[in-house]
């Protein structure tokens, strides 16, 4: 009876030994797949988000959908002066008294520029793409535009921003003023501002304007004179945070809480934007949710 009970137990023995070593030389038994990565929930009408080393969609919500952009609009602004040929930054512009009666016809965000100042092209930039200055950006299209007018000039430059829009694939899009204040028909897409983004951040002098927090510029006076302005603040709150490098806000009646963003961190990089947002809250929940969304899908 014992004899019959150890030629049991050597005999269980080998086929447990035998079974092991089969699934080891098989390969069969290997590591539990890593759990999915949970697609967020966005309030914004429109999300987009692209892993911006590739440009592979990582997430998309009524992204090719047609909205009011804002303050977004100003990426482009930037993106067509930082594309002339032989660009000088240090440049200098007159800002004229045509830049202030348009902010205070329009009740607009202003960089708060002096009638008669010279302020460089690259100051400009920062007034425009900070504080969301409309009166730098009208200061730029008429700089760059062509006419003999300043309406026939920011026209020519608005012009420009729709074939630069053209060239990028930006096929829903169509602009009709050079700060974002509709005429009617100023509109984009979550994607096509995301491929305006992943262009403009290729500009290394963009993408230092846009990751500035404050700036302070000093401008010529008429009489020579330097002023010292008042610290213009970047209406992206969301800076720094989680390796975020910009881009840009936007925020109106009509057009709610838009923001274009980038992220880089540990070597990942992230692009995206959210348009009509109910809320400046719920906007920057909706950007963190799809940065730290971007970050686990490519990671």
């Amino acid at each position: 009876m014992i004899t019959a009970t150890k030629s049991l137990r050597v005999r269980r023995a080998t086929a447990v030994a035998f079974t092991a070593g089969a699934v080891l030389a098989t390969g069969a038994l290997t590591a539990a797949p890593a759990q999915a990565v949970t697609t967020p929930t966005i309030t914004a009408k429109s999300g987009f988000l692209m892993n911006g080393a590739t440009g592979t969609t990582l997430f998309s919500k009524s992204a090719s959908t047609h909205r009011l952009t804002a303050s977004t609009t100003k990426i482009m602004t930037a993106k067509v002066v930082l594309s002339q040929s032989n660009l000088n930054l240090d440049a200098k512009v007159t800002i004229k008294k045509a830049y202030s009666d348009y902010i205070v016809s329009k009740g607009a965000s202003s960089a708060r520029l002096i009638v008669g100042d010279k302020v460089t092209v690259r100051q400009l930039l920062y007034g425009m793409m900070l504080p969301s200055g409309c009166d730098a950006a009208m200061a730029l299209a008429d700089k760059y535009g062509t006419g003999s007018t300043v309406a026939a000039r920011t026209k020519n430059f608005i012009s420009k921003m729709n074939k630069t829009a053209a060239s990028l694939g930006m096929t829903n899009t169509h602009f009709d003023s050079f700060d974002g204040i509709s005429n009617g028909s100023n509109y984009s897409s979550a994607k096509d501002l995301t491929l305006l983004a992943r262009s403009a951040m290729k500009s290394s002098t963009f993408k230092t304007v846009v990751k500035t927090k404050s700036y302070t510029a000093k401008t010529t006076t008429k009489s020579g004179t330097t002023r010292t302005m008042a610290a213009w603040a970047n209406t992206n709150t969301l800076l720094g945070w989680n390796g975020t490098l910009g881009i840009k806000t936007g925020s109106g009646t009509e057009s709610k809480y838009c923001l274009v963003f980038a992220a880089t961190k540990n070597g990942e990089s992230v692009m995206g934007a959210v348009l009509t947002a109910s809320s400046a809250a719920n906007r920057t929940t909706d950007v963190k949710k799809l940065i730290n969304y971007g970050y686990a899908k490519i990671s």
